[in-house]
């Protein structure tokens, strides 16, 4: 039985580095027999949590925006992967807009146990570059329960030229063609 992946893809350029890892990683799963589903939060619209705290964490939130078919797409999911630039040694606005208001859903998401993966594409090299966002993520890896299966961690990617240079994409490949079946 293959999986329902769900790549939450966040980067303002459609054809940039995070988005050209998570092509091979795409390719990978489709390959290993797993339907995956994209979702592009940079440009759905999508607001931020108003910390109004309507849904009571069990939803549905007040807002009306993509956030509620992405919900839906979300809970149907075996597996998310997140895939960002880095900004600031952390994600994109656009895909902590998303993580954040998983508030309103918080309680049926955590007792998923969905599988989650990491893509982040970076234009600096230095080794301490990627410590805070891989940070961010486990944490919330811990909080929400997600099994983490794996994290493409692309430090020298700041361009499509560059990336394609570097061995991230074979790396993105391997982990969407090694994810074993639920």
């Amino acid at each position: 039985m293959s999986m329902n992946i769900l790549v939450i893809e966040s980067s303002p350029h459609k054809k940039g580095s995070s988005n050209l890892l998570a092509e091979y990683f795409i390719e990978g799963a489709e390959e290993a027999g797993h339907q995956v589903t994209v979702f592009d939060a940079a440009h759905a619209s999508l607001h931020p949590c108003l910390g109004c705290d309507a849904c009571g964490m069990s939803g549905p939130c007040c807002q009306k925006d993509d956030m509620a078919g992405l919900q839906e797409q979300i809970l149907q999911a075996d597996m998310l992967v997140f895939v960002t630039p880095l900004y600031y040694f952390g994600m994109s606005t656009q895909l902590k807009t998303v993580i954040d208001r998983f508030y309103s859903f918080n309680g049926a998401l955590t007792g998923k146990r969905v599988k989650t993966a990491l893509i982040v594409a970076a234009w600096d090299s230095k080794e301490w570059t990627m410590k805070d966002i891989q940070s961010h993520y486990e944490t919330l890896c811990r909080y929400l329960d997600f099994q983490d299966q794996g994290q493409i961690l692309g430090t020298g990617c700041g361009t499509v030229s560059m990336t394609r240079a570097t061995e991230f994409p074979k790396r993105a490949y391997e982990l969407g063609k090694s994810l074993q079946e639920m």
